[in-house]
């Protein structure tokens, strides 16, 4: 017997808020218990939880935490590509050499394109790299690191070396 449409639907999409209005009741009955919970019935349910200690006392971060996971163990977590996003996102943070393909900036030209800009007089050179930007002889990230040491002030890189499709977003 071949499954059913609805139940082929079902076994591969995770149940979302609304869909069931008991689950959803118990969720937010949880929820609600959660908030009128003390300290250490808040750190109770973060071993019944989470199978370890909680980290810490802070009251507003187990909340927070505890009230995310109910969620999550009733509804799913987030999906695998948004947790590799975070993961890569999290690597170039924390500065650790990744691959960054899936976080590419669009606006990026080509490898070996320059960029000609001129400031008090001088005209500054910037080539396209495959993985960031030369300018002086040395490489950068981001446009915008070359334009804060360019002129020792913050702005927005495209905007800077007067990209199209650069963020007016207040920033210089």
């Amino acid at each position: 017997m071949g499954r059913s449409p609805t139940a082929t639907k079902s076994a591969s999409v995770p149940p979302r808020p609304g869909d069931d209005e008991t689950r959803d009741a118990t969720v937010l009955t949880r929820l609600s218990a959660i908030k009128t919970m003390s300290v250490a019935d808040l750190k109770t349910e973060w071993q019944r939880l989470f199978g370890t200690d909680a980290p810490n006392n802070s009251r507003p971060f187990l909340e927070l935490r505890l009230s995310y996971r109910v969620q999550e163990l009733t509804y799913g977590g987030p999906s695998r590509e948004t947790t590799r996003l975070l993961d890569v996102m999290a690597d170039e943070v924390e500065g650790r050499q990744v691959r960054k393909k899936i976080i590419t900036d669009p606006r990026k030209p080509i490898a070996g394109t320059r960029f000609l800009r001129e400031w008090n007089g001088v005209v500054h050179t910037v080539t396209v790299l495959r993985d960031g930007f030369e300018w002086d002889g040395r490489k950068y990230k981001s446009l915008s690191a070359i334009a804060r040491a360019i002129t020792g002030t913050r702005w927005n890189g495209w905007r800077f070396f007067g990209m199209p499709g650069a963020r007016r977003n207040g920033e210089q």
